[in-house]
């Protein structure tokens, strides 16, 4: 056991130890997914299609492939490049989500929050989450030094927020709305604001959530059908009852891949929003075990990547990438468990669907990029080469932080002779 700690703590302490970690955990969640989503999707396409058991696959192959050039350019891109064109990001994040609204976008599934282009299409609240965690780290690092005032603090990083809010909400998307307030809030919270502030925000957080979900039919009987599942279980409540079915049937070791039988129209989504209680069904608790150790992983490498790096923009986008993600699947893996209400809301890289896969492969890249960043690790692609994966990627050697240079202040007044 004393030589295992000793080999993982040196291997741990390797330059490209973060590096390698990103990679591993993006792949493994990646593999992972696409079995799965095989599983799950082979009812589906039958009953959809009738001669093919891959389209829904086929469909997500081709996601996780758009992906991995996304993946590519996210790793590739300078840093410094990348902030420098995220105030551009922003305003075309907001863009879309203004256009979407208008007779462009398309509605699915009761939100109008699509572009549909044959038969891809691209949900673009997805780039407004990157493009505000990106954004907004760079305008909070700029004015770091006058954070202490609130002005300064909200100011324009909270209205521009606000206002991406409003455009999801009209869609109107639930899922959405939370997920970009996990960016606002893990910014906020890693610029330093204080705890009352985070008190106002909930509030305010809790107000527009109450708002959606009784704003419609569908999402007013999801939350009471959370709040009292046994009043409706073959109606409102249905979705998470046969979940928990399909997390109870499974055991420590499941049923075995593709022998799950919510599949067969028992448990609806089961491709997309409810995966994870296949997940169980297929694969058992060790299964589950396997997601959440990953995402566990994910959580703890982010950090490590935020707080090895010196450069604050580095810092606080690693750790807002990485709360998003993980607070993304907790909250799926929440609802699919029965603890919250059904959102909608994706599980990271295993649940099937195209705009969510490809971002996401996209956050990992600039996740890996800020991991080649760390001093250790700048130091040692630059002293002894890209390596073997970075000739292959053809990865520039990443510039050592250089600090912003402090203006000096003329004295005012002639000098005295």
């Amino acid at each position: 056991m004393a030589t295992v700690r000793s080999a993982l703590t040196a291997w741990l302490g390797r330059p490209l130890a973060s590096f390698h970690l990103v990679l591993a955990v993006c792949g493994l969640l990646t593999v992972l997914g696409l079995v799965m989503v095989l599983s799950a999707s082979a009812v589906i396409s039958l009953n959809r299609d009738g001669s093919s058991a891959y389209t829904v696959f086929r469909k997500q192959v081709i996601y996780v492939l758009a992906g991995l050039v996304l993946f590519w350019i996210g790793l590739r891109i300078p840093l410094r490049r990348i902030r420098a064109l995220s105030p551009a990001g922003l305003g075309l994040a907001v863009l879309m989500l203004v256009l979407v609204l208008t007779p462009l976008g398309s509605a699915i599934n009761g939100t109008k929050g699509w572009f549909t282009f044959g038969p891809i299409s691209f949900q673009p609240v997805e780039t407004a989450k990157v493009a505000l965690a990106l954004w907004g780290a760079h305008i909070l690092v700029v004015k770091r030094a006058v954070l202490h005032q609130y002005r300064h603090l909200l100011v324009p990083v909270v209205p521009a927020a606000l206002v991406m809010f409003a455009l999801v909400m009209l869609q109107p998307d639930l899922g959405g709305t939370i997920t970009l307030g996990v960016v606002l809030i893990a910014l906020l919270w890693f610029a330093g604001a204080p705890m009352r502030l985070f008190g106002a925000l909930a509030l305010g957080a809790l107000a527009g959530v109450v708002v959606l979900a009784i704003g419609t039919d569908y999402r007013l009987s999801r939350v009471l059908a959370f709040l009292s599942p046994e009043d409706d279980p073959a109606g409102a409540a249905y979705q998470a009852t046969q979940a928990m079915y399909a997390l109870a049937d499974g055991g420590l070791f499941g049923k075995g891949l593709g022998q799950g039988p919510s599949k067969w129209q028992y448990l609806p989504n089961v491709d997309n929003d409810f995966i994870f209680a296949l997940i169980g069904e297929e694969l058992g608790f060790l299964g589950c075990l396997l997601v959440l150790g990953l995402f566990a992983a994910l959580a703890i490498t982010g950090m490590r990547i935020a707080t090895r790096n010196i450069d604050p923009w580095i810092r606080m986008v690693a750790a807002t990438l990485t709360v998003w993600l993980v607070a993304q699947a907790a909250i799926n893996i929440g609802y699919v468990v029965g603890l919250l209400p059904v959102t909608g809301i994706t599980l990271p890289l295993i649940s099937s669907g195209g705009t969510s896969v490809v971002i996401t492969m996209l956050v990992f890249g600039i996740l890996a990029n800020c991991a080649r960043h760390e001093p250790e690790a700048v130091a040692a692609l630059r002293s002894q080469g890209p390596g073997r994966f970075g000739r292959l990627m053809r990865l520039p050697a990443p510039d050592p932080y250089q600090p912003p240079k402090r203006k000096t202040r003329r004295p005012q007044g002639g000098t005295r002779r």
